[in-house]
């Protein structure tokens, strides 16, 4: 984070999620997510885990989906749906009171609660906030999940609107290089670094190996978007192919290679310039020198003397069927957003806490310039589950320490062991979420 952020990010807050992070798996293992544990023989990784990593069986959506089987388990717990939030309420004195949110039936309607927690994404879904703070043909860029149409950046906007201090860069972007004739979501080519990309015009203009597979795979798609009018070609050989059969790397599109005995053949299924690129082909296979190639360092194989060189893994484009792939870019998440302290509390432009404010997840803001591969998510969920923790641990206390500070907060008994406060609401993607009691 350190060096893609040039030291802007907030290394305590990086540091919090290292520790927290392996709680957060262990607490969705515990609610019966399922996580597939896969060694990766072939795709070198900058992670120190011995080339191994885990992802939910299911996506995001396996874990949402057994979250909500245990709030639904609550019968004071409330989810709202088509409902959407507009404005924070506030106390005289700047505490949180609750939430103004518009229903299905059109109406304003005041949700009254000590805490709120915002967790309802960037603002990829709201094309005047991308113009505004990314620039000129955000608009372009479609988004890689359908329901991220639905991140409006409005968390972001009501946060701001009672005096939000803000992270991240503002004009930063998370994007990636999808199949173009794909029919599902999310639809990567990951493996860009395994033979060229080039142009509408055949030319290559990224160095495909500068550095680790998740290293680039951002970057690449950005300069896509920026000057390559949204359209890219991946091309590899049989080799490679050969040797991805089956893995994520090419897999993860619904659509199978468009493949061909020659280039030329080639080029023409992918609608581009058969005679340029057999020469884009050529002068590449020309520049490639002859060091041993090797997927699981950075080896060095490379060419030498093209416009734009490669600096790792050039291996020759030479073995028939030739492969490739037509991709554009996709928009995947916003970099900027509120501040947050370590405990998930929002803080104000002079980093003092929000009395009753949280946030989670992407309208929080941590990245600069670049992307550190498969912290998002982590984030998200690892800051929402202390800003629950947090807000369930004050229950019952007449003044709580929350972060070592004093938070006053109106509390009942309820029964002889259960505690109840005045209901607490989570703003998510689409839905709001409210709870008489998170503890009893």
């Amino acid at each position: 984070m350190r060096l893609v952020s040039n030291g802007l990010a907030d290394e305590e807050y990086c540091e919090k999620l290292r520790v927290e992070a392996p709680i957060s798996a262990k607490y969705l293992e515990e609610h019966g997510v399922k996580f597939v544990h896969h060694d990766e023989p072939n795709v070198l990784l900058e992670f120190k885990t011995a080339q191994h990593f885990v992802f939910p069986d299911g996506g995001g959506k396996a874990i949402i989906g057994k979250l909500f089987e245990h709030i639904r388990g609550y019968s004071n717990c409330e989810i709202m749906y088509e409902t959407e939030a507009i404005r924070l309420l506030t106390e005289d004195s700047g505490a949180i009171r609750g939430l103004k949110a518009r229903k299905n039936d059109g109406l304003l309607h005041d949700l009254i609660a000590p805490n709120v927690v915002l967790a309802c994404g960037g603002f990829e879904g709201n094309q005047e906030m991308l113009a505004r703070y990314i620039g000129p043909n955000s608009h372009k860029l479609p988004l890689i999940a359908p329901g991220l149409k639905y991140n409006k950046g409005a968390g972001l906007r009501m946060a701001l609107e009672v005096g939000a201090g803000t992270a991240g860069s503002f004009d930063g972007m998370h994007c990636e290089l999808v199949d173009t004739r794909a029919k599902k979501p999310d639809a990567v080519i990951w493996g860009h670094n395994y033979g060229i990309v080039v142009n509408k015009d055949c030319d290559r203009f990224y160095d495909e190996g500068k550095r680790h597979l998740f290293a680039t795979f951002e970057m690449i798609a950005l300069e896509c978007w920026r000057d390559q009018d949204m359209s890219c070609y991946f091309v590899t050989d049989d080799t490679i192919m050969k040797k991805f059969t089956g893995s994520w790397v090419y897999d993860t599109t619904d659509q199978p290679p468009e493949t061909a005995e020659t280039i030329e053949e080639l080029a023409t299924k992918l609608k581009i310039d058969p005679e340029k690129l057999r020469k884009t082909v050529d002068e590449y296979n020309a520049a490639v020198n002859d060091k041993e190639f090797d997927l699981m360092k950075l080896d060095g194989k490379a060419t030498t003397g093209l416009k734009v060189n490669k600096t790792n893994w050039a291996t020759k484009i030479e073995t028939p069927p030739f492969a490739g792939y037509p991709m554009t870019s996709n928009l995947t998440f916003t970099y900027g957003g509120v501040k947050t302290d370590l405990h998930a509390r929002v803080v104000s432009t002079n980093d003092v806490p929000i009395p009753g404010l949280w946030a989670a997840g992407e309208l929080t803001g941590l990245f600069y310039n670049e992307y550190p591969p498969a912290t998002s998510c982590l984030r998200s969920m690892t800051f929402g589950r202390l800003a629950g923790t947090e807000i369930a641990k004050s229950l019952g206390k007449g003044v709580s320490e929350i972060g070592g500070k004093s938070i006053k907060e109106e509390v009942s008994s309820r029964q002889s062991q259960a505690i109840m406060m005045d209901r607490d609401i989570l703003i998510g993607e689409g839905r709001s979420l409210r709870s008489e009691a998170s503890a009893a």
